[in-house]
């Protein structure tokens, strides 16, 4: 698409690649640039410098776009030292999705807010994910587990649990790519590309460098399994009918420079003191050590750590040396942030530079082949004639899931077992059909048993009788096992995994079946081409209610389920 006239909103624009891809957006002729940073001066100087080169209207929006707007401008630290942040964040994180998560969510409120045409994403998201590390909750959760196990349990062991719930990487992921994909379709945005990240610098399970653990490092590692699990959700939104075109670079190299200069060395905002130990002040190491100590044998200089460096944005600074040996032939090497947003700018406007990831998964990926589709109807036939051998059909066993896969198979055979055709379906009236498909489960008993027994449970014509096995598929379990019966309830049961035998639920499978015969009807009799996926033929081979044709229908058109890619 084109960028002249756009409106676009750079998510970490303050950033190294952000600030290289404002200004070649600015050169395209972008309308107006929405510039999103994690801290105020940082959006703020962005917008600054900007303004030097345009007239455009440039707007600063600042906070953590993984959280809730209340917390938005909390540092990690103050969130998971203060217990109500802490109950906030994991009823965001680990509860079902809602809709007043989503209006809170401060993501969310920025794209809905500005609704831009193109969002570029610059934020670092594995990196900042996974150096939470959970590896260090994890340490803290045993030595709690160790002192409860003693009998010794403090407030201190309960938070260290919730700060362990919140390190986790999956959870705080996937509820980031859900808010993300429905604030895209709110705003209606055509395009969104990610700047992503391998993890490692391109480099393997041999990288040199790490945290101060193990070679190779795990809080690394954890950045390039997040990284990879990214890519993969996106993928999975570029799959997405009503999603916007999703794209992703993936830089595989150190990312350099932003400025070289002599000047204080900071680490995480803060400048490095000097201290000094002399030899006469060392100390006699036996017994044991302590990695902290208020007070020891240094001594305090009063000065601050100055010397030249080449500031490379998010990862950090470096020495001389250090970036001597870190871009040397067969290490990491570097890549600059203006060939990066050359290469957002190209594949905004349609290019192919050959180094979108998304685009490279879908030809890489094996997808559907003309031999399984030619197999396919040899494998129903013989599904058949066993069925026919053994006088048992073959409807559900609940292992492909969702429960409403195996409540709407089992609730379109029913309406088979009564003998109906979708014509008569829609001719009667709902109370015979309930009556009817009620019959079948009161004097079949192997067939109410197979349901029940694969954990769905069958609510009877009136609407308050419920026949069910030990197991209930639904209401899943979310931490409670005793739930309100409220007639609320009662529908969100019966739409996720109950066979519904109430009236109103007939009249929605008349509805379906309306509308299906509306597709019918709607093609030529003499058309015979290639047009149509399910011709007049495919509907009309069997007289019978096909339970699998009909949920396969149902699938793509009630629940918008169609596979977009080949």
């Amino acid at each position: 698409m084109v960028i002249k006239d756009k409106k676009v909103l750079v998510l970490g624009g303050w950033g190294l690649v952000g600030m290289a891809v404002c200004k070649r957006l600015i050169d395209e002729g972008a309308s107006e640039l929405i510039i999103l940073s994690l801290e105020k001066w940082q959006s703020e100087e962005a917008v600054r410098d900007l303004k030097k080169t345009t007239k455009i209207p440039l707007i600063p929006e600042w906070g953590n776009m993984f959280v809730r707007d209340s917390l938005k401008d909390l540092g990690r630290t103050d969130i998971l030292n203060n217990a109500e942040n802490r109950s906030v964040l994991i009823t965001d994180v680990l509860s079902d999705l809602t809709q007043d998560i989503l209006d809170h969510s401060f993501l969310y409120q920025v794209m809905t807010r500005h609704k831009a045409d193109i969002v570029v994403d610059c934020v670092n998201s594995a990196t900042a994910l996974a150096y939470q590390d959970i590896f260090t909750s994890s340490i803290e959760v045993l030595k709690s587990l160790h002192l409860l196990k003693e009998g010794k349990q403090t407030d201190e062991d309960i938070s260290s649990i919730e700060r362990l719930l919140l390190t986790q990487y999956t959870p705080q992921l996937i509820r980031h790519i859900q808010i993300l994909y429905a604030g895209l379709k709110e705003a209606q945005t055509k395009i969104y590309l990610k700047i992503g990240t391998s993890g490692t610098g391109g480099m393997g399970l041999n990288i040199p460098y790490t945290h101060s653990e193990e070679k190779p490092s795990r809080m690394l590692l954890s950045k390039s399994a997040l990284a990879g699990s990214h890519t993969m959700l996106l993928w999975l939104m570029a799959r997405t009918p009503d999603a916007p075109i999703v794209k992703e670079i993936k830089p595989t190299a150190a990312i350099a420079w932003k400025k070289i200069e002599y000047g204080e060395i900071k680490k995480r905002g803060k400048s490095v003191d000097i201290y000094d130990c002399p030899p006469e002040n060392a100390l006699r190491l036996k017994g044991t050590i302590s990695r902290e100590m208020k007070k020891g044998p240094w001594t305090p200089l009063n000065k601050k750590l100055k010397k030249v460096f080449i500031d490379t944005g998010e990862n950090g600074i470096f020495s001389y040396e250090e970036f001597t040996a870190i871009t040397s032939r067969g290490q990491m090497e570097f890549v600059t942030p203006q060939e990066i947003a050359n290469n957002v700018v190209y594949e905004i406007l349609g290019g192919n530079t050959g180094h979108d990831i998304i685009n490279a998964l879908d030809n890489a990926s094996m997808g559907p082949t003309y031999r399984a589709g030619s197999l396919r109807e040899s494998a129903l036939q013989k599904m058949q004639r066993l069925q026919n051998e053994h006088n048992s059909d073959s409807v559900a066993f609940e292992l492909l899931g969702p429960p409403r896969l195996s409540k709407l198979l089992y609730e379109a055979y029913l309406l088979k077992r009564c003998r109906f055709t979708m014509d008569e379906v829609i001719n009667h009236s709902p109370a015979f059909i309930a009556s009817c498909a009620q019959e079948q489960i009161k004097t079949d008993a192997k067939l109410r048993s197979e349901i029940l027994s694969i954990g769905i449970p069958i609510l009877l014509s009136d609407g308050k009788s419920l026949l069910r096995g030990p197991e209930m598929k639904i209401p899943a379990y979310r931490g409670e096992n005793q739930l309100e019966i409220t007639t609320e309830n009662i529908d969100k049961w019966t739409a996720e995994g109950w066979i519904d035998l109430r009236e109103s639920n007939f009249v929605a499978w008349q509805e379906r079946f309306k509308k299906i015969k509306a597709e019918i009807d709607a093609i030529p009799p003499e058309d015979t081409s290639s047009q149509y996926d399910r011709d007049r033929e495919y509907w009309t081979q069997s007289k019978e209610i096909e339970p699998g044709k009909i949920i396969g229908w149902l699938f793509l058109s009630e629940e918008a389920g169609v596979r977009m890619k080949e």
